[in-house]
This record gives C-alpha cells, sequence and structure tokens, in this order.
C-alpha cells in the first residue's frame, strides 16, 4: 500500500504540513491533501496511506452540508476534473477551489471539554480564559458550544487569542461573523454525526472572503481538524474512543519525546489502525465508499 508523502506538480503555492497547492490560474487553486501526518505541530516521518483521500473527500462532504450556512473554496473535487489530466491517485485527494484571502484566525469550537482545553481547565479552571463550572470531568460536555479562536501559526504553535484581539485583528463584524458562522457548522455537524453514532467533541475551521463574502476555506470537520469520538463507549471521566488523530498523539505520549522535531517514527500497526481509524470515520459519517 502506497502512501502520497509529496506531490510535484507545476506552479506550486504553498506546501504545508499536509497540502500542496498549486495556481490553476484565473482565480482557482488545486489543494492536494497528501499523506503527511502532524502532530504536536510537527510532521512526523511517516505517512498513512488513504489519509489525504479522507481529507479531501471529508471536506467535501461536509463543504456541500454545510453550504446553505456559509459559502466555501469548494469548485470541484480532482476526480471530477479529467481535464486537469490528474494521476488517479491525486485526484482522489485533490479539489480545485477558489482562491481566498485568509482571515488569520483558527476558529475553535467546543461542545466538550477535552485536549488542551482540559489541561486549562483542570490548571485553572478555565477554558480558553472563560471561566468554567465546578466538578467539570473530562468530556463532559459543555452546556453550549465555546468559540475558542486562535492564531493560524506558519510554524510553532497556534496561541490562544480573546475575542477582543480577534476584533482588533480582522474588525468587529467580521470577528461576530466568525463566531456565529462556526458555531452554527459546528452545531449543524454535531446534530448530523450523532445521528450516525459519531460525538464531534470540537473542531476548526479557517475562513476567508471570496468576492467580498466571507467563506468557509481549508478542509472541514475531518479526523484531522476535529475530535471523533465513537458514541457507543462515550463516557464522561476518562479518555474516549475514537476516530481521529488522538489516537497518534497518544502513542507519542508514550514516547520519550519532547515535542519538538524531529519526531520518533510510528511504527507499522499504529500507522495501519490511524489508516482504519480514518476510514471509518469517512464510512460512518459519509455512508459513502472512499474513492
Amino acid at each position: 500500500m502506497t502512501a502520497i508523502r509529496e506531490t510535484n506538480l507545476p506552479n506550486l503555492v504553498h506546501r504545508g504540513k499536509v497540502r500542496d497547492t498549486y495556481d490553476l490560474g484565473g482565480g482557482l487553486l488545486l489543494m492536494v491533501a497528501t499523506d503527511r501526518i502532524s502532530a504536536f505541530d510537527v510532521v512526523l516521518p511517516n505517512a498513512v496511506p488513504d489519509k489525504g483521500a479522507v481529507l479531501c473527500q471529508m471536506s467535501a462532504f461536509w463543504f456541500r452540508q454545510t453550504a446553505q450556512l456559509v459559502p466555501n473554496h469548494l469548485v470541484a473535487l480532482g476526480t471530477a476534473r479529467p481535464d486537469l489530466k490528474l494521476p488517479p491517485e491525486l485526484a482522489r485527494r485533490a479539489m480545485v477551489v477558489r482562491r481566498a484571502k485568509r482571515v488569520d484566525v483558527e476558529c475553535v469550537v467546543r461542545g466538550y471539554i477535552a485536549g488542551s482545553a482540559w489541561a486549562e481547565y483542570r490548571k485553572s479552571g478555565t477554558v480558553s480564559g472563560q471561566a468554567m463550572p465546578k466538578g467539570l470531568r473530562e468530556g463532559d460536555r459543555f452546556p453550549g458550544p465555546l468559540f475558542t479562536p486562535t492564531t493560524k501559526a506558519e510554524t510553532g504553535h497556534d496561541l490562544p487569542m480573546t475575542e477582543r484581539e480577534v476584533e482588533d485583528m480582522a474588525g468587529a463584524e467580521t470577528a461576530r461573523a466568525l463566531r456565529e458562522k462556526a458555531i452554527a457548522v459546528y452545531e449543524h455537524a454535531r446534530r448530523y454525526a450523532e445521528g450516525r453514532g459519531i460525538v464531534i467533541a470540537d473542531t476548526k475551521m479557517e475562513f476567508g472572503f471570496i468576492e467580498g463574502r466571507l467563506s468557509l476555506i481549508d478542509e472541514l470537520l475531518t479526523p484531522d481538524s476535529s475530535r471523533f469520538w465513537d458514541a457507543k463507549g462515550y463516557a464522561p471521566g476518562r479518555s474516549q474512543p475514537n476516530f481521529d488523530k488522538q489516537f497518534v498523539r497518544d502513542w507519542l505520549n508514550t514516547q520519550a519525546w519532547d515535542h519538538n522535531p524531529p519526531a520518533p517514527d510510528l511504527p507499522d500497526d499504529v500507522v495501519e489502525k490511524t489508516r482504519e481509524r480514518y476510514i471509518e470515520a469517512y464510512r460512518r459519517l459519509t455512508s459513502q465508499p472512499l474513492i
């Protein structure tokens, strides 16, 4: 089983942690989701076969699901553009998208307390600086979704932002729209996923302006950008059975690694179990075969 770690097409615009982006001209970009995987903001030595196809096709699914809530940058999947003459392995993990002027804010929405939110709460009783009720357990659901934005760092770690800082960066009207749209998309996805046996604990989104309209960009509600828990095994007070990148983070945390490059190699069984979890999340949520 071959994993695609890097692509080499004409007119490269940007190579991120996971995606390689190319200029197609006419205001369009080709975004190719590779099989690279990152954790703790470090790209790991291994790649996970089929991961890029899951990210691409799941994002397209959610972009279509939420188009009535907020516009997005998706034009077509690579498989629907034979004129691009992409090799099949690239076409299945590629999207043609509209170029956008990115808003440099990671729009994080949390429905349940987990990850860095749980670590902060245990230390100070707050989440993203907001006071929380006493006695919360790891995995408890918040009374309502929390908007906890962070910076969008090209290198290093994203840092928490207050809503005032978002206003100062993007303007009051845009800051309000980011919060409202992000929460609306999360709530729509959370309700949908519950009917398919998955709890979406939290997620992060990116927005940009396309022809003056605030639009979703990058990826949406994937195992890379969200915590997906198995609803059957969900129980507050412990770690949750998951279908996302947390499996990789948990393994890395058993190693003598300080979260700085270089990262350790993932064993073959961890790579395969990660692949299986990503595909299972896609299967459950979309009810579609992975192309």
